[in-house]
């Protein structure tokens, strides 16, 4: 009778946490459906491999406030290039990172860096950081693991959070407006230029259309709660595939 007790309450407890996570998938199946329509649809997002874009920037450093001019290229989730200038305290500084699959560097002035290690891994990062509200491929990638992570106030208005957790293990959480399913915000650890690690908030608004595709003009980004840059697109464009050499190593 005790052995018989037992296989049932291990039963009972097997069928409800499959029924549990049925659930669970079936709330990020919603909710990435809706995410998927409100940004243009699943057939031209998935054919919308890579993108192009320039923006205005501000970055704040140690309270003071530069300008800064950056250009963009990404494919994929493993390939990037960023390039950047601005003026740092009166000085002119100019920059580019490259992400190229398992290979990058880093860029300054005319000094070029391999990145390995941590370094190549936190670009990694920041790279599917960007395309998860953009594309939201790494979301449906394999190796992704995605749940659903609450609810949560973005700018007075209601948000669902899904927790994604990458291959690397280093899990982020990206929220979508109710009503619209569009992204709204994103928290994650990121790493900086030193390796300190910091918090990551970046906050998604005014969405205009890029070729039937909506994307988010300007973006808030934190760190441990301060402000760290403000961005606004002026140039974007989605593209089937990067342009030739994009991802090449910096001369």
């Amino acid at each position: 009778m005790i052995r018989f007790l037992g296989v049932m309450l291990l039963s009972a407890t097997v069928c409800g946490l499959s029924s549990s996570a049925r659930a669970d998938d079936a709330k990020v199946t919603e909710i990435l459906d809706k995410a998927f329509a409100a940004l243009g649809g699943k057939d031209k997002l998935a054919k919308a491999d890579a993108a192009t874009w320039k923006a205005k920037a501000k970055i704040t450093i140690e309270g003071n406030e530069n300008e800064m001019t950056l250009e963009g290229t990404v494919q994929g989730i493993d390939h990037y290039r960023a390039e950047f200038e601005g003026n740092f305290n009166g000085n002119t500084f100019k920059g580019q990172t490259v992400l190229k699959g398992d290979k990058g560097w880093r860029k300054f002035g005319e000094m070029v860096m391999e990145l390995d290690g941590d370094a190549l891994a936190n670009e990694k990062r920041l790279v599917y950081l960007v395309v998860a509200h953009t594309t939201l491929k790494p979301l449906v990638t394999k190796g992704f693991k995605v749940e659903v992570a609450g609810e949560e106030t973005v700018k007075g208005k209601p948000a669902v959070g899904l927790k994604v957790t990458p291959p690397d293990g280093k899990d982020f959480t990206t929220y979508f407006d109710k009503e619209s399913g569009l992204p709204v915000r994103q928290v994650g650890k990121v790493s900086g230029w030193q390796g300190d690690e910091y918090t990551q908030e970046s906050t998604f608004s005014d969405y205009k259309d890029f070729g039937g595709i909506k994307k988010s003009t300007k973006v808030s980004v934190k760190r441990d709660g301060a402000d760290f840059i403000d961005q606004e697109l002026t140039e974007f464009k989605f593209l089937d595939k990067a342009p030739a050499g994009a991802f090449d190593e910096p001369k």
